[in-house]
Order: structure tokens, then sequence, then C-alpha cells
């Protein structure tokens, strides 16, 4: 120890810079994890919060299923009770301050019926309406039968405010809005709230308040979400209390037709899933940082090393073994990497705490809008990036450890060195090169590109590996030079090829990084302006909401692209209606787009020519993401469910889109009519 504290006592700069090196890649890492397990937990809690615990939801089609399939469900043996829900997401606006004493008519004296205030026939974009886009706040609305769902969803429970009768939850007019409902559209008991419906806004009173937590949530009587909806008849989902004893898989074959069993987490896996790509390049990323810090490590105790070699062969000969000679080499790169990581995750818990406060929790991905998660630490993630940091210091001091070891005391204390040492051999270093290039064409595991990254990890090594060899062939090229003090550098280059290595790591791994970041970051927004130009050829686009699951209530009658057409200045209109399919239970939905395709090669980015449209089929596109997640290759049939059916599809084609990573459908406008007799579009491209 005294021994390891002068070596650091006399070179306290180059030790520091080496555990700041491990420092940095452990706070970046740990931030990013404690981010991500804060916000995933956050938003967990909040959609238990808000869809409770039951024992297994049935699912069916995303404009909803038949009502009478929950008598049949809650008369089946084992189902102890079935709990009915509306869930839609939709937008909403803060009313003027008033009492709705008396319903609101449409302007045409009539009310609507069954509800306590009727809504406002005017368009989303007349005056009339009093609502501007930017005054919009995407809200989630969950329609429940209070009597039911008090057991199964006790954090949607509506609870009145004060002076509201007891029944106040049953009243249709009446809407309860979780906190962050009521501190983004600043709304208090008895004031009214707009619910967007398509191109109507319906006006309701703030009857008082849930204690669901997360995003912004609004709650009504089953019935009114159904009456404002157009969703009479129909439910998105039961939620199910079974009986002791009796399993959802017991059940197989018993529901009804077109509904599903799906885990009652099947929202915090969807957005787990949507966010893991994101979560685990940005952990990469950070985690590059200690790769780097790796090399610095062997850097600065390979210079340690060479420096003290003949202290060191002086303690061989006083009776220090090969062996504790490496593991004193090894405890100063362990107690490097142990102050590292300590102060590495002191900075990544601050750098966590501060983005979650000013930043929220997605990192700028979008995945948890207005979730503001507190700080969760991790016991088992912060023992796991500690011993990260430590091991990469380990790692690092491996070699230098390997050549204290094999240090010769007699010739070391002579300082003769090794002046039989052999020429560097190339085919470890172009083995693991060329494990690096098999890697990269291996298949991901488990969804993540894991051989990928290993494969970026091993080029790198290759390449450092690659030095010697290179300064070998290099110095054979060097003619003797006259000059002693030039002779005196090449013959010690010559015998310490080595110490190259150790002085040019950091470098060639930190370069290579930059250059490939570099390029590849280039090369992708070349290929996205590429794309946009021949994806988005007009002038100005308008859209009626942010996401594909929105849109399904902010829609646009087809007059209104007349409407549009007729303005001054425009010469032309095209219309499209985007919406959101679920092809597989636990997957985050794909986007349908119907829109003009009289030449597809024209319209869309195709990877090649477009097979020719087979008889009776309706053909589609989709996007290299259809590809890799469903199988969906050029010829193929995909499956899409379409207002309460599946429709089998021809794949023609498949294009390059950047904006929609889970996958993309399109189809012809007239063909989606057809099938489905929606004429709505949601969707505006203006010349």
């Amino acid at each position: 120890w005294p021994l390891i504290l002068r070596e650091w006592r006399h070179h306290p700069w180059r030790h520091a810079m080496a555990a700041l090196a491990v420092a940095l890649g452990v706070a970046l890492a740990w931030s990013v994890h404690l981010i991500n397990v804060s916000a995933l937990a956050e938003f967990s809690a909040a959609v238990r919060s808000a869809n409770g615990e039951p024992d297994a939801v049935l699912r069916g089609p995303r404009e909803g299923f038949d009502d009478r399939s929950l008598d049949t469900v809650a008369a089946l043996p084992g189902v102890a009770l079935a709990s009915p829900v509306v869930e839609v997401d939709t937008y909403a606006a803060a009313g003027p301050a008033a009492t709705l004493a008396t319903p609101q008519t449409d302007g045409s004296g009539a009310s609507a019926p069954g509800l306590g205030a009727s809504p406002s026939t005017a368009p989303a974009s007349a005056p009339s309406s009093g609502v501007s886009p930017a005054s919009r706040l995407p809200v989630r609305l969950i329609g429940l039968d209070a009597l039911v769902a008090a057991t199964l969803t006790p954090g949607a429970l509506p609870r009145p405010a004060e002076g509201q009768g007891r029944l106040a939850a049953l009243d249709p007019g009446l809407v309860f809005v979780n906190a962050a409902a009521r501190d983004r559209l600043g709304l208090r008991d008895g004031q009214t709230l707009r619910l967007q419906a398509g191109p109507r806004w319906h006006t309701l009173q703030v009857g008082g308040s849930v204690a669901a937590g997360g995003t912004p949530l609004v709650v009504v009587d089953i019935s009114a979400a159904q009456a404002l909806f157009g969703l009479e008849g129909r439910l998105t989902r039961i939620d199910l209390r079974l009986e002791p004893g009796v399993s959802v898989e017991s059940l197989e074959g018993r529901w009804p037709s077109g509904l599903t069993p799906v885990a009652a987490n099947e929202a915090e896996q969807r957005v787990s899933h949507l966010s893991r790509a994101y979560r685990v390049n940005l952990t990469v990323l950070a985690l590059v940082a200690l790769f780097v810090g790796a090399f610095l490590v062997y850097s600065v105790v390979s210079l340690s090393v060479a420096q003290r070699t003949p202290a060191l062969a002086l303690l061989g000969v006083l009776g220090l073994t090969a062996g504790e000679r490496r593991a004193l080499v090894l405890a100063e790169c362990g107690l490097l990497g142990l102050g590292g990581s300590a102060l590495g995750l002191a900075l990544g818990g601050a750098l966590a705490a501060g983005a979650l406060r000013w930043l929220a929790g997605d990192l700028g991905g979008g995945y948890f809008p207005g979730i503001a998660p507190p700080l969760r630490v991790d016991g088992w993630g912060l023992a796991g990036f500690g011993l990260l940091g430590v091991a990469s210091a380990l790692v690092g001091g491996w070699v230098p450890a390997q050549r204290a070891q094999q240090l010769q005391p007699a010739l070391a204390l002579k300082g003769l060195g090794s002046p039989h040492a052999r020429p560097p051999r190339a085919a470890p270093a172009l083995a693991v090169v060329a494990a690096g290039v098999l890697l990269a064409l291996m298949p991901p595991i488990g969804g993540l590109p894991v051989a990928a990254y290993a494969s970026v990890a091993a080029l790198l090594l290759g390449g450092v590996a690659l030095v010697p060899v290179a300064v070998h062939a290099l110095l054979r090229l060097v003619p003797a030079p006259s000059g002693a003090l030039a002779l005196l550098a090449l013959e010690r280059a010559r015998f310490q090829r080595h110490t190259a290595t150790a002085a040019v790591a950091g470098v060639v791994a930190s370069l290579a990084l930059s250059v490939a970041l570099t390029v590849m970051v280039t090369s992708f927004r070349q290929g996205v302006a590429t794309w946009l130009d021949s994806v988005l050829p007009a002038d100005l686009y308008a859209r009626t909401a942010a996401s594909s699951a929105a849109s399904e209530q902010a829609w646009l009658d087809a007059g209104f692209v007349a409407q549009v057409q007729a303005l001054p200045g425009v010469r032309r209109v095209e219309a499209s209606r985007t919406r959101a399919l679920q092809l597989a239970p636990g997957r985050p939905a794909v986007a349908l787009v119907a829109r003009e395709l009289d030449d597809p090669a024209a319209a869309l980015p195709l990877l090649q020519a477009p097979l020719p449209a087979r008889e009776g089929t309706v053909g589609i596109f989709v996007s290299e993401a259809m590809v890799s997640l469903y199988g969906a290759e050029p010829g193929t049939l995909l499956l899409l469910p379409l207002e309460g059916r599946v429709v089998s599809t021809q794949v023609r084609g498949v294009w390059r889109d950047y904006a929609r990573q889970f996958g993309a459908v399109v189809m012809s406008r007239a063909d989606y009519q057809a099938l489905t007799g929606d004429t709505r579009v949601n969707d505006l491209a203006l010349w």
C-alpha cells in the first residue's frame, strides 16, 4: 500500500484523469438508468392507479365491440366480476367558468339526448367553438360503471365535489379529472370542460376529481362516454375479477368471438417496448465513455509500469513474486475504479435528479408525456454500475499487470529490457476484427442488437491491437538516422513497440467512435432529407391530432376538404386518413394511412418496383419496420383488423419510413373506404 500511495503522490493528475474517465462513464450510464427506472415506475404506478389491478382484461377491436358480450362474460363460471370500460384518446379544453344549471343547445334548440350539457356542433376550426389548436390538451378519457368498478379500479373512481349528490358519478353531464388535467387546464370544480369528438366539441361540467396520477385523465359515466363519442352499444374493454383458483388459461376458448385476454399490465409493457430501443441506445452511448475510460486506465497504468520497471525489478530481486507484482498493479487499478465509481454514482444521481426535475422523464423521446417522476434509486442497479466501473478499470489494467508479472528482474535492473522480443503477431488482432465483422451479421437477441454492440467493441479492440503491428511495419521502412538522439528514439521504438499501443489506445478508441458517429449522423441526415423530398412534396401540411390514437376523435368531414380547396391561393388538396391498428397484443399499434395511390412509385419512397396488383385482393405497401416486426415481405398476405373484421391484404412493396418506428401500412383511400365506409380525413396536404 505505501508503494501504491507513493506512486499516486508522485503522479496525482495522471491517475486523477483516469479515475475521472471512469467516473464520467459510470455517471452517464447510472443517470440514464435512474431516469428510465424512475419514469417507468411512475408511469406504471399511474397506469395501475387508473386501470386498477384486475386479474385479466378482455380487449377487442380498437373501434369497440358489442356491449352484449358483457352479459356473456359475466355469466361464465369462474368470473366473479366483470366491469365494462370505454377508453378514448381525445382532446380537452377549458371552458368559461359557469355552472351548467340549464343544458346548452347546439344552436338548433335541441339538447343532446341523455346529457346534462349538450354539445356544441360547431367545427373545431370555427370561431364559435372557442377552442384553438394551441389550447387543446391531449387527455385519456375513461367511461366507467361506478357501481361495478369500485373494487377493480378504485384509483379512477369519481370523487364528487362538495355540494354534489351521492349519485354524481352516474350523472352523464359531469366529468371528473385528475390532478394533471386540473393543473394543465386550470380547472376548478363547477367549471366547464370541452371534449372533442370529431369536428364537434361537447361541453360538460367538472363535478369532482379522481385519485389517479400520471398523464391528464378524464372520467365520465360509461353511458355518457358512449353517447359523446358515438360508441352506443359498444365497449373497448372488460376488466375481470376471477374467483379464487381460476386462471385465465382455464377459460381459454370460452370468450365471445373477437375478444382476447391480455395482461393487466399490457399498457406498461407496451410503453416499455415503445421506449426500450431509445433507453438501450442511450445506455450504450453512455457506456462508450466507460469503454474509452478503460483505454485511458490502460494507457496510464502502462506508462506507470514502464516508468517503474527498475523499482519493480528490485522488488522482484528482494522477493516480490511475479504474481504479487501483478496483484500490485491490479490493486492500483481496482482502487482507481472504486474511486471513479463512487464519484460517478454521486454525479450520476445528481444528473438524474436534475433531469427529472427540469426535463421530466422522457429524455426527449416523448414516451412519458406529462410524467414528472421522483427519483427512485435501485439498490441492485447502484451495486451493478459501481462494479461496472471497477471492472472497466481492472480490464484496462490487465495487460500492464501481465507485463509486470512477466518482467525479468535481472535484465530489467541492467536496463536491457527485452532485446530479443519477437515481432508482434497480426493474427490475433485480425481474428478479433473478423469476429467483429461476423457479429455485425448476427440477428438480434430478444429484439435487441446485442451482437451489433459486441461487434463495435470487437472492431475497436482489434484496431487497437493492430497498432504494434503497424508501428513495426513502419519502423522497418525507416532508415537508420545519423544523429544520436534520433537513433536512440528509433531503437527504443523498435524494442518497446508495446508502448505505442499504450500511448494511442485511448486516442484510437475515442477518435474511431467520433468518426463513426459523425458518419452515421451525417448519413442519416442526408437520408432523411432525401426521404422528406419524396414523402412530403406539398407546401403545407395540416393534421388534426398529434398521434394516431388521438386522431380517432379528431377528424374532419369530407366536405371540409372541398372548403379548403375553395380557399384563395390553394391550387390542390390531397386528403388522407391515418389511424392506429393493433396487429399483435402487447406490441405498439401500427399506423394505417389511407391516401391517394394512383402512382405508388411516385407517392412513396419504395425500396424496389411495386408488385402488380392481384385480382380480388387489396394491395398495400408497408414500411421497413413491418418486415422486421411482422415478416410482411413483398408478395405475402397481411391480415388487417378493420371495422370488426379481419381483411386479407397483399403486400405489394416496402417503403422507407423514418417517422414511425413501429410500422406503417399504406393503402389506397378508395380501397379503405370500400372496406370500412369511413370517409373521414385527418391529414391534409396543400399545394
